[in-house]
């Protein structure tokens, strides 16, 4: 239907309705987006019933990779069905050399980047699946992921802009030119960044550890990104390190080389005490508690070792072990308990601090 418009008066309607349907919904309209939508049905298809297929496939596969490989394509096989509609769709629509060639290229990039989310999606699902199953060797951190990303990300973009005919090598160039410029203004940042690298790199101290560090923060690290290290306390409460910082401190790692660490407690009897009644006595004790209560390390045979004549009583240190920090607090807990109720029975005095106070009376002066 053409309408024709000659002031406000005169409307002119041609062709009957039959033209007016051969004018909307022409042929060479109707065919390319039958074809595009049978892409998009093939590929959600594939994405609905092939890849679920696979996945569920590769869940019961004892090898963890291919359920990685699978993974990283959801979503992204819909876009590949489209993406074949649209060019098959092009070769049955007379368009201009360059407009096809566009159209090509828009094509090209599209896949291209499709794929670098894939690769992104995988080699970031193998640093996960292989940091949780190399727990303390392979860290699992915020920047090591970031940093690949960027990496494959970098490199996808690259090779799309020379798919296209862009030269990559003036684009190198400036970005070296560009990158000491941003290297003096962003110092602090870059430290900050290599200095999170370090750390990582070093694995002396890895998400999951719980540190102090010599200003007094402590806690178990939750995550190294590009800019600070998290540390979350017992309390819940969580400091932010700036890597830098970090890096130039002192820090007690107590869960490096291990997990387990010795747990020391100060106990104290009275002179009248039989010493060795005591050792036995305080072993047992130990012994039991390190067996009982979760954390403790049931293998490890307990130490006392005597060490100080004191004021009031004969003080000794009793060495057992724990499967990481925060076990030491119920451990030592339930020890105090146990061992001041075994010393009651047994009629073992645990002295508190006496003084003896001698007094003397001044001679009087004079008669």
């Amino acid at each position: 239907m053409i309408v024709e418009a000659e002031g406000t008066d005169i409307i002119r309607i041609y062709g009957s309705a039959r033209e007016v349907v051969r004018i909307l919904y022409p042929p060479q309209v109707l065919l390319p987006v039958l074809i595009i939508t049978a892409g998009y049905i093939a590929g959600f298809v594939l994405e609905k019933v092939v890849l679920a297929g696979i996945l569920r496939l590769a869940r019961k596969s004892k090898w963890q990779g291919d359920e990685i490989i699978a993974a990283g394509f959801r979503r992204i096989v819909l876009l590949w069905g489209v993406l074949a509609g649209v060019y098959v769709a092009t070769l049955t629509v007379a368009l201009t050399p360059a407009a096809h060639d566009l159209i090509l290229k828009i094509l090209q990039v599209a896949v291209i980047l499709s794929l670098t989310i894939v690769l992104m999606r995988v080699a970031v699902g193998f640093i996960n699946h292989y940091a949780e199953k190399a727990k303390g060797i392979f860290p699992a951190a915020t920047l090591f992921i970031n940093v690949t990303k960027l990496i494959i990300l970098i490199i996808g973009l690259l090779v799309a802009l020379q798919t296209v005919g862009i030269s990559v090598t003036p684009i190198l160039t400036a970005l070296g030119v560009g990158g000491l410029a941003v290297a003096l203004a962003l110092q602090d940042t870059l430290a900050n960044l290599f200095s999170g690298i370090h750390i990582i790199a070093s694995k002396q101290i890895r998400p999951g550890d719980y540190i102090k560090l010599e200003t007094g923060q402590e806690g178990f690290v939750t995550d190294i990104n590009w800019r600070s290290t998290v540390i979350k306390a017992l309390s819940n409460n969580v400091s932010i390190i700036p890597n830098t910082k970090l890096a130039a401190s002192i820090v007690t790692n107590y869960s490096f080389p291990e997990q387990e660490m010795a747990v020391l407690v100060q106990v104290g009897v009275g002179y009248a005490s039989d010493l060795e009644t005591v050792e036995r006595i305080t072993i047992e004790t130990a012994r039991q508690v390190m067996k009982e209560v979760p954390g403790g390390v049931p293998e490890f045979d307990p130490l006392v070792r005597y060490h100080t004549y004191a004021d009031s009583s004969i003080d000794f240190t009793v060495v057992m072990r724990v499967q990481e920090f925060t076990y030491q607090y119920p451990v030592k807990h339930e020890f105090l308990k146990r061992l001041r109720k075994r010393y009651a029975e047994e009629g073992i005095e645990i002295p508190f601090p006496v003084r003896t106070v001698h007094l003397r009376e001044r001679p009087r002066a004079g008669p």
